[in-house]
């Protein structure tokens, strides 16, 4: 009987991952899915040049912080609703990068990036020690970093694109190992729903294996002439 109260917490900890991993694979699926069809369709040219990228990553934005704030109050439903919401506008934006690299580049970065998150995510599974300390530090270097990567939209110095390419990609190491961490303690929540808790886990991690794809790319992806 101890036995089996003592195995109980490691198995639901080991199904909220193994649910999170899998809508995080539905969700980029998904975005793959709509990423290659917006590109070979040809729809990508009309979105860009119609003037709707930008729309379509504020759209994004908004999906998000809806998402972070409103989690706890929305019903299930919902909550996987605006994740997959989120993961089809982010495919139509993504399918530009199939113009810009190579797609033997684009397939095996994406491998390659698959390998490091993995490893990533073994260090925030295994480690025992609470990360909850590294939220303010996060935080901090992500809004920086957001500021300063719309500053250089302006400015445009490759230079300085390529230094922020590298800081945000560390960044995002240390946010996927954080985030790994962090289930372990939302599982323990008793003001989340069991019912939901995996998909908000979903999206942070996906949103993280993505920044760290396309920093990746950014850095060593061959680009079309």
């Amino acid at each position: 009987m101890e036995e089996n109260l003592s195995n109980q917490p490691i198995t639901s900890e080991n199904k909220i991952f193994g649910k999170t991993f899998f809508w995080m694979f539905l969700g980029l699926l998904g975005s793959a899915i709509i990423a290659w069809y917006t590109y070979s369709s040809g729809l990508f040219i009309d979105i860009v040049l119609g003037d709707y990228f930008n729309l379509l990553l504020i759209l994004e934005l908004v999906v998000v912080l809806v998402f972070s704030l409103l989690f706890r109050k929305m019903p299930p439903t919902l909550v996987g609703i605006l994740y997959f919401v989120y993961a089809m506008i982010n495919g139509v934006t993504l399918s530009v990068i199939f113009a810009v690299f190579d797609l033997s580049s684009i397939i095996y970065l994406f491998i390659v990036s698959a390998v490091i998150y993995g490893v990533l995510g073994l260090i925030g599974y295994k480690t025992d020690k609470d990360l909850t300390s590294w939220k303010p530090y996060l935080s901090v270097f992500l809004i920086a970093g957001i500021i300063l990567s719309i500053i250089n939209i302006f400015i445009q110095n490759s230079t300085f694109e390529l230094f922020l390419d590298w800081a945000i990609l560390i960044l995002f190491f240390g946010i996927t190992i954080y985030d790994i961490n962090k289930i372990k303690l939302l599982q323990q929540d008793p003001n989340i729903v069991s019912e939901k808790i995996h998909i908000y886990c979903a999206m942070q991690l996906y949103l993280d294996f993505i920044n760290i794809f396309l920093r990746i790319l950014s850095i060593f992806g061959k680009r079309r002439n």
